[in-house]
This record gives structure tokens, sequence and C-alpha cells, in this order.
């Protein structure tokens, strides 16, 4: 079931957007769950009402009933965001959750999505550094941060083991 960080989409009964959000980002620190469940959106878009100088702007929702949840799956962040007041369930056949692909993100909020880590590499996976200052270098993947953005890899140089911290965007899995 775990497939990493992932953004996943939660069904609310309408107009409970706000409270599910309120709610779910209330028992994600209380429970210090923080690294399971990162981010909790409600995708917006901004409407122009009348026309020239009388033009009024207002936000909307572009997905009313639903809010996007960025999590590592798993049958604890399963439970909890399904047992919110409000919440009906995930977007997905069945009771199985789909996760949204990176450029349908990118397409709701607007945003760049960074390629998660944990999905692509693995801590003991031998990777080549292809960005910074040690570029060329190759090593074992030691560490994979909460957000999967950043990465640790242990590079042997010198007869000495040195750890380098760099951004996923920056390593490249080996071809050995």
């Amino acid at each position: 079931m775990n497939a990493g960080m992932r953004w996943y989409v939660a069904h609310t009964y309408s107009g409970y957007e706000n409270k599910v959000k309120a709610n779910l980002e209330k028992i994600v620190e209380n429970r210090g769950m923080q690294d399971m469940i990162t981010d909790v959106r409600i995708p917006m878009e901004i409407v122009s009402e009348g026309e020239g100088e009388d033009a009024t702007q207002s936000e909307s929702k572009l997905l009313p009933a639903y809010i996007l949840i960025r999590m590592i799956m798993c049958d604890e962040s399963w439970h909890i965001v399904r047992n919110i007041r409000g919440v009906t369930g995930f977007v997905g056949p069945g009771s199985k959750p789909v996760p949204l692909t990176d450029e349908e993100v990118e397409s709701l909020l607007g945003e760049e999505v960074h390629v998660a880590a944990q999905a692509a590499y693995a801590v003991g996976d031998t990777v080549e550094i292809i960005g910074g200052i040690f570029t060329g270098y190759s090593g074992r993947l030691s560490e994979i941060s909460a957000d999967g953005t950043e990465v640790t890899v242990v590079v042997s140089t010198v007869g000495r083991d040195m750890p380098i911290k760099a951004s996923v965007n920056e390593i490249r899995r080996n071809a050995q």
C-alpha cells in the first residue's frame, strides 16, 4: 500500500472542505504525524466578476467537495483521513485510493511538483551525482528526507567515506 509521499484526493460533504482540512491538520499535529501527512490543500481559482473598473476578484473552489492530501498511504494515515467527520472516502476504485500523477497535481495547484524520492530510490541504491560540485561521483544512498526532495549519498574519496547532501534532481541511479 505504501508508495511513498504522494498526493491523494479525498471526497467530502459539500461545504465541509475547510472543516475537514482544519480537523485533519489538528489531528496530524496532535498525533505528531507531520512525517506521514505533510500537506492538505483545497484547490482554488481566481474568478473575476464584472467588467472594467467594476470587476471584482474572488476565490472559488476548483473542485467543490474534494481536498488534496500529500501523504504516505499506510493503514494508519488512511484510517485517520477516512474517519474525519465530513470525509466520505478517497478517490479510487472501491476502497483503494489512487495517487495523482505529478502532471495532475501541477495542473490543479499551479505549482511544480518534486519527484518523490521514495518511489524512485531506496536506501542502499548506488547512485551517481549529476549536479553540484560533486558531479561525476558515485556512492551509496544512505538517507532520504521525509518529503522526498533531499538525499544523503555516501561517497568514497581519498580512502574516506564522505556524506553528501543533494537534491533528488541532482542524482540518478547508476547503470550497473
